[in-house]
């Protein structure tokens, strides 16, 4: 069995509130690029997980400490014990995408483990189960998991259906700097901001493109105090030709260009590749995960 892990975008992200417990209250449109990791699952006596791919050796450091530290691992064996499951499963994870990186990589690769193993042992668990479970492993499992763009507010497990978007392409461009998100919230200075819902659907480019010139992202202030290379992506990315948007995604350093169309997309890329031979470059379009 194999099933894709698509990177998590968002496309606004607004901070508005915190709870007692240090959490912070989120708004946020999230859309899934059809770019990411690959989790393989085969028969085995045990819960095993192996890594591939140019994005393994940063997930390396993991598997010195405690199997508990790996989120795909985690949601394993929470489904696993959840269910008193018997058999194993010999997980393979092929790394593609930059880790903390603001894509939800690590979210996006356990929700993969609890669909396909919910498949792989046949335990017919629920969507509301597994939904559950999500949420125990980290505030952006239960969105990978739902899969699809939406709107989530809480701190993720509040998640609620946009409605058809229309067919868009991003250019995810990250400057190859890892940035951990509590660094960003500590370093996001400001007001909490209000929630920021579209007042009809947004069914053609232009409803979607003027919907998110409205929002913005806020902790990209702060993650650009933090990274001063995501001042040049933006840069890069909003000088392309067909560039409606320029933005980063979650708590960073990836930024997306948002483009009408394939085309216009794959050049703006390769491009920048050109370029910039250093960053991780990757033109995809908005998906649901299968």
């Amino acid at each position: 069995m194999r099933l894709d892990a698509w990177a998590k975008v968002n496309l606004t992200l607004h901070v508005t509130g915190r709870r007692a417990d240090g959490y912070h209250e989120l708004d946020s449109l999230i859309v899934f690029a059809g770019t990411g990791d690959t989790l393989e699952i085969g028969a085995a006596k045990d819960v095993t997980l192996t890594l591939s791919g140019p994005g393994a050796e940063a997930l390396a450091p993991e598997f010195d400490k405690p199997e508990a530290e790996n989120l795909v691992l985690r949601a394993a064996r929470a489904l696993k014990d959840r269910y008193a499951a018997r058999d194993g499963a010999a997980l393979h994870l092929v790394k593609r995408l930059p880790v903390a990186a603001g894509l939800g990589g690590g979210s996006a690769d356990a929700a993969a483990a609890l669909r396909g193993l919910n498949a792989h042992w046949k335990l017919a668990a629920s969507p509301e189960t597994l939904h559950e479970i999500a949420a125990a492993l980290g505030a952006d499992v239960p969105v990978c998991l739902y899969g699809k763009a939406c709107y989530v507010s809480g701190i993720g497990e509040r998640i609620a259906p946009t409605g058809a978007l229309p067919p868009v392409w991003l250019v995810l461009v990250n400057p190859g700097v890892p940035l951990a998100t509590p660094a960003v919230f500590r370093a996001r200075a400001g007001a909490f901001t209000s929630p920021h819902r579209p007042a009809g659907p947004l069914r053609d480019l232009d409803s979607l493109v003027a919907y998110l010139k409205a929002g913005r992202n806020d902790l990209e202030a702060a993650a650009r105090r933090l990274v001063p290379d995501i001042d040049r992506v933006l840069d890069a990315l909003g000088g392309m030709p067909g560039c409606h948007l320029a933005r980063m995604s979650g708590s960073g350093a990836t930024c997306f260009g948002l483009f009408g169309n394939e085309d216009v997309a794959r050049a703006a890329a390769a491009r920048i590749s050109a370029a910039r031979t250093a960053w991780w470059v990757s033109a995809a379009p908005v998906v649901e995960a299968s």
